[in-house]
Formats: C-alpha cells, structure tokens, sequence
C-alpha cells in the first residue's frame, strides 16, 4: 500500500466519524467552525458539544481536518484564510494543550515528531516509574489542572451563550456544563496507553501516577482578577508527624492542590453576570503550554508484629535533647531502618500500642508495634519480612526482638490506636522496713481474678542485671504473697513529666498484685502487678509526694521505692 493510498484511507475514516457525529445531534458546523476560530482546540471543540467519546481515537482528526470538513458542509467556513488554520504557535485557550499534548517541563518543550502525543506521555511515565524501579500490580491515574482550565472553559461557554444563546441547538443539553470534563478526557485518552505500556490494570488507588500541570503566567492573571475579599492569602496548616522524605514533590503538590481547590471554590461562588465583568470572553489565546511534572506515589504499607526490648539504655523512638542522643539507640531505629531499606521507601514511621520509659524492659510476649513505609518502591515477600526479623533478631547488641513480623493491613492501625486495656509488671522495690504479715495484709484483698489474667511470670535468674550490684548472688523465691483486686488510685500527672504533660487527675485500676521477698534480704521485693492501661507504676510505689493515692509506700505507713521495672504483658488480641 502506497502512502497515499494509506493517507486517503484515514482520510476517508475521519470523514466517515465526522459525518456520524454531525448527523448525530451535533450543533450547526458555523458554531463548531467559529470554537476553532477563537482557539479552541479540536478535541475541546468535541468534549464542551459532548461528543468527544465519538472521536477521542482518531489521532488523525486535526483542526486542518475538521475545518476542510466544515467548508464541504458550512458556507460559512469557504473562501479566504481562517482563524482557525493559523500557523502560529497558539495552544488551546481552554486545555493549555493538554488534550492535544504539548507540555513544558524542566528541560523545555517536550517535541512530539515522530510519536504520537498520547504515546509520548505515556513513555514518559514509563520512564518516571522505570526510574524509581516501582513495582506494580495496579495503579491509578491523578491529574492535575490550574485552576485557570475550569475559568477559562466557563468563559468560553459564557461566550458562547451570549453568542448562540437565542438558537434553538443552544437551549438543548449540548454545550451543557455536564460535559466530559478535561480531566476525565485526558484520562480516557491515556489510560488504555499506560495499562498497555506498564501491564498493569487501572484501578486501585494505592499506587497513583499523578499528572500535575501548572502554567504560572495565567495562574497569577487569574489570580489578580479575583474579587480582593476572596483573593487573600491561604495558610498552610501544620500536619501532625515527622518523616523523612527523598524529595519535596508530594510536598509541592499538595500546596498546588489547595491552592487551586481554593481558588475553584472562589470561582463557584461568582455568578455569571460578575464573571462576565472580571474576565475576558472569549479568553485570550494562549502561546505557551503548561508545565508538566510526573510524580508516583504509594500509599503507605504496615508491617507489624511484637518487639521485645532487652536493654535499659533504648528508648522505644529516637530521643534527643540538646543534640544529645539519649540512651544507645532507639527501638524505632534499630527496627525501622531495616524495613525501610528492604521497602525502599521514601522514610517510615513508627506506631506502637503504648510505650516504655528508656530504663524499662519490654518482655513477655512483647508490645504490638506497625512501621508505616511511605512511598514504598517495593512490597516485601513473606521471606523478606522473615528476612528482616531474622537481621534483628540476630544483631549482636541483643537490644531488641522481634516476634510474628508480617505484612498486614491498614485496619491493624486503627485497632490499634484503640490502645491496650492493661499490662502486667514485675518490678523490683525497696521498702525501708522489713515488711511483716501485717503489713501483707493490709493491702492483701480477694483473689478472684479471671482466667485470662493470670498472672505472666517471668523467670528472674540468679546473674540477671535486674539485681542490684549491693545485693549480689541472690535468688528470688516465693515466700509470701499478697493479692489486690481491682482497687481504685487517682494519680495526678506525675511530677517527672509534668514538664510535657496536662496537669491532669486520673483514675486507674490495679486488677491484682503478687510479691515474692528476695531471699537474703528483708528489704527487697519482687512484685508483679497487672494494671489498667496508662497506670504510672513508679508513681504507685512511691507514692510521689503525694500526687498518687493510694501508693504502696502510703499503705504501709513507710518508704517504698521502685528499683528496676519490666513490662511482661500488653493484653492485645492483636499481631499475636
């Protein structure tokens, strides 16, 4: 097949669509003729008379075309140079070029010889996701516009209303503002491109390929036209959360985002008649495109499981004050930066159901935790998390464990923001007397705890650090034990934290308490309690100065203080 057979077949295709489409509802070809003439592009001509789902597959349909098919069929087009048919370099008034794909970005105009325009984007998101070495199984398509598309489409319709208003063809539902918007246009042309080229589905929004066009020059004219009362400066709020990210692209564009969400709502709130005496009608033609930049993203994966805590000189998050690292290093740390490597992710954050002072063991079955991986390249395999729990399981510092580390859904997160209903101890005290049964029993009560809060015991050997360096060598045993259950305390904010915290009161449970006497010494005791969520078990002890009651030391009628302190149980059904 020659070439100008091949050209006078889709030819004769393009005129055939025409015809459908004109002998389908279309409005009189002088209107169509005068949208082109007034620099709107072909494929905004179809969308804004709601017929572009007929022609949004012929690439071949161009404005020479379309105006050669209207002189057939329009006297009105013949005779002489038209608007329309301009040579300069004149982007559509309505898109900026974005149907008909003509974009800037940071090395300048993107050329399209040789490759159709749609093909050109889409091997630029290729590119962008090739880049970043993203693994796919589905992703979702976000665009972008300045709002300065929605205010000048309105113009062109207000115009063409004040033109064609009176027309029979004007009063129907064509030309009506619920027309295939640029967005879902744009969309519709690239979609069917991009699951071709990346061979994947569009669908889920998890992983989205954000579209975001800017043309500054026009953003800033339609911003000086706005109304000044509506026209005032925007603050950015404040986001709960610190991470630490590659770039500032997600940043970037979420401003981009409310700021033209801002700028649209102002719009809506014009009625035509002002409109009409702010703006231009028609709107100017426009000779530079817009600005294009490609971003990815991923919504965030969690990673869950336990972690025990092995050490008394590791805060649960990163601790600095002062430029100065407080303890070795951080659970957050030594379990998120290995995630986050494997995930490739942008940074991570840490969530775990309560929290630990720095000198307190975590023990037991271990404290629910989830790493929230932002923007993650790669989703980890059931090896690979096994992977990761094996690298921290076997560091030679032993600061912390790892238990039941898995892949699991966003729904764990909200679960466990609810928080732990209680906790069981074992701390070591110091009584300034000897402690006789009477003393025992005054804080000894009914033992009717139910089933499932039993007791968790920790075996405490001999050569533990949990021992004091004063009393060495010596052995726990049980002697004598004492039972509470279910007593009521109110605690004032204790004064260690007063400095962070609300000055508050709080009423908390103690479920029950068991004491062992450590063998060797009438002043040292190991107790294990089992307490409502939130209890300051310190404060418990000794009582701090009054602000909680009643403490152990104000119910013996001497001084108590905590020594040493493990958690041995979080009750959570959760990542067990």
């Amino acid at each position: 097949m020659t070439a100008t057979t091949a050209a006078a077949e889709v030819d004769a295709e393009v005129r055939g669509i025409l015809e459908r489409v004109a002998a389908d509802s279309f409005p009189p070809l002088h209107a169509v003729h005068h949208l082109l003439s007034v620099g709107v592009c072909v494929p905004c001509t179809f969308r804004m008379f709601g017929a572009f789902s007929h022609v949004c597959s012929c690439t071949s349909l161009t404005a020479s075309v379309l105006h050669s098919f209207l002189e057939d069929h329009d006297d009105s087009a013949k005779g002489g140079p038209c608007s329309c048919l301009s040579t300069d370099e004149a982007c559509c008034s309505v898109c900026f070029g974005v149907l008909l794909p003509t974009c800037h970005q940071d090395d300048g105009v993107v050329s399209f010889n040789g490759i159709s325009p749609i093909d050109r984007i889409t091997s630029m998101v290729f590119q962008a996701v090739q880049r970043e070495s993203y693994q796919l199984d589905e992703f979702f398509l976000e665009i972008s516009l300045p709002a300065v598309v929605a205010a000048n489409e309105r113009a062109i319709r207000l115009h063409m209303k004040e033109k064609y208003g009176n027309e029979n063809w004007f009063k129907d539902k064509i030309f009506s503002q619920q027309t295939m918007s640029v967005k879902e246009a744009l969309r519709l042309l690239l979609v069917p491109s991009l699951e071709k080229k990346l061979d994947v589905k569009h669908g889920n929004n998890s992983f989205r390929i954000r579209l975001t066009y800017t043309h500054d020059d026009a953003s800033r004219k339609l911003k000086s036209l706005l109304p000044n009362d509506r026209n005032r400066k925007r603050k950015t709020e404040s986001r709960e959360g610190t991470d630490t990210r590659r770039n500032s692209t997600y940043e970037d564009n979420q401003i981009l985002s409310e700021t033209d969400s801002f700028i649209h709502k102002t719009l809506e709130c014009i009625q035509d008649q002002e409109f009409c005496s702010l703006f231009q009608l028609p709107p100017e033609k426009v000779f530079k495109p817009c600005h294009l930049v490609i971003s990815c993203l991923r919504s965030p994966i969690y990673i869950g499981g336990r972690y025990l805590k092995l050490s008394r000189n590791v805060s649960q998050s990163c601790w600095i004050i002062d430029d100065e690292r407080m303890g070795e290093a951080s659970v957050e740390e030594i379990i998120g930066e290995d995630v986050r490597t494997i995930c490739r992710g942008d940074g991570c954050k840490f969530h775990a159901a309560g929290r630990e002072d720095i000198d307190v063991r975590m023990l037991g079955s271990g404290r629910p935790f989830l790493i929230e991986v932002l923007n993650a390249r790669s989703i980890p395999s059931a090896i690979e998390v096994e992977q990761i729990a094996e690298k921290i399981n076997s560091s030679e510092k032993k600061y912390v464990r790892v238990r039941n580390l898995k892949l699991v859904d966003r729904e764990i997160w909200s679960m466990m923001r609810e928080g732990e209903a209680e906790k069981q101890y074992a701390a070591l005290i110091w009584t300034s007397r000897s402690l006789t049964d009477v003393d025992l029993q005054k804080i000894s009560g009914v033992n009717d705890m139910a089933a499932g809060n039993k007791p968790v015991k920790i075996r405490y050997e001999l050569s533990l650090d949990f021992l004091l360096s004063s009393v060495p060598g010596l052995m726990f045993f049980l002697s004598t034990s004492m039972h509470l259950f279910r007593q009521e305390i109110v605690q004032n904010t204790p004064i260690r934290v007063l400095h962070r915290r609300s000055p508050l009161e709080r009423k908390r449970i103690i479920h029950w308490m068991e004491i062992e006497k450590v063998e060797g010494s009438s002043n040292y005791y190991l107790l294990h309690l089992c307490t409502q969520a939130g209890t300051y078990i310190k404060e418990f002890v000794h009582g701090d100065l009054g602000r909680t009651h009643p403490s152990i030391g104000a119910i013996l009628g001497c001084r108590a203080e905590i020594l040493q302190l493990d958690v041995t149980d979080v009750k959570m059904d959760l990542l067990q």
